[in-house]
C-alpha cells in the first residue's frame, strides 16, 4: 500500500479551525440531524467555511455509515455517512476517524454536504 502524503496548513494554504460561537443545525429536508452549540467552524483557503458538529450532537439514528472515502492530504481520510428513512440522501455528512494532527479538533465531529442538507447558523 502507498502511503498518502501529509500536508500541513501553512501560509499558501492557511486551514484554521475555531468555536462557532453560535448554536448551529442541520435538516434533511424537516428531520433534524444536529442541534449543538458547540460546533466548529472550519475555514479552508478556496472553499466556504464548514460546520463541524461533535457526534454527541448528532441524530445517529438516522444516519449511516456509506462505503465511500475521500483523501484529503490536510485532514485525513474521511468517511461518509447517508440519511436514512423515507428519503435516503446518499453521503450528505463525512468524518475524520484518524484526522491529521493539524486539524486534530474536528475530530469526533461531523460535517453536511450543504447543497442536499440545510446547515443553520444562529
Amino acid at each position: 500500500m502507498t502511503s498518502r502524503p501529509v500536508k500541513i496548513p501553512d501560509a499558501s494554504h492557511p486551514i484554521t479551525v475555531e468555536p462557532t460561537g453560535r448554536r448551529v443545525r442541520a435538516y434533511a429536508g424537516d428531520r433534524l440531524l444536529a442541534d449543538t452549540t458547540a460546533a466548529l467552524t472550519l475555514e479552508e483557503k478556496g472553499y466556504p467555511p464548514v460546520q463541524y458538529v461533535p457526534r454527541g450532537d448528532v441524530d445517529e439514528a438516522l444516519l449511516t455509515a456509506s462505503s465511500t472515502t475521500t483523501y484529503c492530504p490536510y485532514k485525513g481520510e474521511a468517511a461518509y455517512l447517508s440519511v436514512t428513512g423515507d428519503d435516503t440522501l446518499s453521503d450528505v455528512g463525512w468524518t475524520y476517524p484518524d484526522v491529521h494532527e493539524a486539524v486534530a479538533s474536528i475530530g469526533d465531529h461531523i460535517a453536511w454536504d450543504t447543497s442536499r442538507v440545510r446547515v443553520v447558523v444562529g
